[in-house]
């Protein structure tokens, strides 16, 4: 009766499991994304399969699957499967895990697999705890992290592990993932709701499938109304996810990315912001903002404000290590910082010039008092011969010429007044006037 009773306990428990449990899988195969760890022949997949697994870390934002992958290694390995979440689990517990895995290995000769989710939620001394035993061999861990484990994870115990990093899931992955629901549950989608369900993923496989959940239950609930089948509208997606779409065709694309850059060019943050927000709200892919704000810096700032390259850059970085929603804080105050900065497009006029001269004449080469002195028998070919060191002279420059005759008289480069380029100006008319060097 016991056996019986247990057996429909979980028959309900998997009819009411959320969408995304029941869909999780059970195969590297049917995993979705992290291609470059599970794809044919990567070096975790050849692991998995082959039962060689030894400790491993498995780091990425929520939703990527580490607990996915944990639970398919178990179902791939002759050894014994443990599971532990730091959240709730104290040194008792892994001593108790230990215990366990000592009394297997000496009766069985079977050896224990440690998945510890959360592993960055264990303080040092709870990491010490595990250590002589994943040394040791005894306990196989893999620990599952969506911090950096260089900050989070114990030195030693990560030094004895390998780290695999998992990938937030791009649209591809997520459209596949809201394919594979609707076929589950027998139901289909608009293509607008389609999109607009992988476009607000942010990376975050388990987030989709649990929005679409949502999105199917609505459907079905009008259909059993009207009779139909369940189809999910852009309407259901919308209140799946609390968001309204934002119409954006691929015309729209470029026309708010060019009212985008104009907008910061012109120095006008409030319609910097405005469009940002545009294109985040219409599920623009903020690498593709990232990328034109870190352009934006050298082609439209410059060097009236050097700063504004870090900044950009920065912004860029932040994209990549947080992910939306919070990397769009990083990308307004970049936006920001952009549209205050001073103005200066003269190192990409520079840039032009310098281009078109190397293509238009024809060049002597390098001088020889510029070229490679170093190697034996370079100074038999007068290579470096009249080279001026500027850290021997006490301004720190000489007046030297360091390119070709046909084209020293060029300027390329006229620093404009803005800026830190009023300062780059004066230095450059002052050594343009200065005596010839003693």
């Amino acid at each position: 009766m016991d056996d019986l009773f247990s057996s429909s306990v979980e028959d309900q428990l998997s009819r009411r499991a959320p969408l995304a449990d029941r869909l999780r899988p059970r195969t590297l195969d049917d995993i979705v994304g992290q291609q470059h760890l599970v794809g044919p022949g990567q070096p975790l997949r050849v692991l998995i399969e082959a039962d060689r697994l030894s400790s491993v870390i498995l780091w990425g934002p929520p939703g990527t699957g580490k607990t996915t992958l944990a639970r398919v290694i178990a179902g791939h390995t002759a050894k014994a499967f443990e599971t532990l979440s730091a959240v709730t689990a104290g040194v008792k517990d892994v001593r108790d895990v230990v215990a366990r895995a000592q009394q297997r290995l000496g009766e069985r000769q079977q050896g224990t697999i440690l998945f510890l989710d959360e592993v960055h939620r264990f303080n040092k001394a709870q990491q010490d705890a595990l250590l002589p035993s994943v040394e040791s061999g005894l306990l196989i861990l893999i620990g599952a992290t969506t911090e950096n484990p260089y900050f989070e994870v114990n030195p030693p115990l990560l030094s004895r592990s390998t780290l695999f990093r998992l990938e937030s899931l791009g649209p591809d992955a997520a459209r596949e993932l809201i394919a594979k629901g609707l076929a589950a549950e027998g139901a289909s989608a608009d293509d607008d709701a389609i999109e607009h369900l992988a476009g607000r993923a942010n990376g975050d496989g388990r987030h989709t499938l649990t929005s679409l959940d949502v999105a199917i239950a609505l459907a079905q609930q009008r259909a059993a109304g009207e009779g139909g089948g369940a189809l999910v509208t852009l309407a259901d997606a919308e209140a799946a996810l609390g968001t309204k779409a934002l119409r954006y065709g691929r015309d729209d694309h470029y026309d708010v990315i060019s009212a985008f850059i104009k907008s910061i060019r012109g120095s006008d943050i409030d319609a910097g912001l405005y469009w940002l927000a545009t294109m985040l709200e219409a599920g623009e892919d903020a690498r593709f903002i990232a990328r034109r704000l870190v352009i934006l810096a050298s082609e439209d700032v410059g060097e009236a404000d050097p700063l504004s390259l870090l900044v950009a850059t920065a912004a860029a970085q932040a994209v990549e290590y947080v992910g939306l929603p919070e990397a769009q804080l990083n990308l307004a105050q970049a936006v920001v910082h952009l549209a205050a900065a001073p103005k200066s497009n003269r190192s990409t006029v520079a840039i032009g010039r310098a281009r078109a001269a190397v293509r238009e004449r024809p060049s002597s080469g390098v001088p020889a008092h510029l070229r490679d002195a170093h190697y034996q028998g370079a100074s038999r070919l007068g290579h470096g011969s009249g080279y001026e060191y500027p850290h021997d002279d006490p301004r720190g420059w000489v007046p030297q010429e360091h390119r070709p005759p046909e084209v020293a008289d060029q300027v390329y480069y006229e620093p404009s007044g803005h800026g830190r380029e009023r300062e780059i100006a004066q230095r450059m008319a002052e050594r343009r006037s200065s005596e010839e060097p003693r």
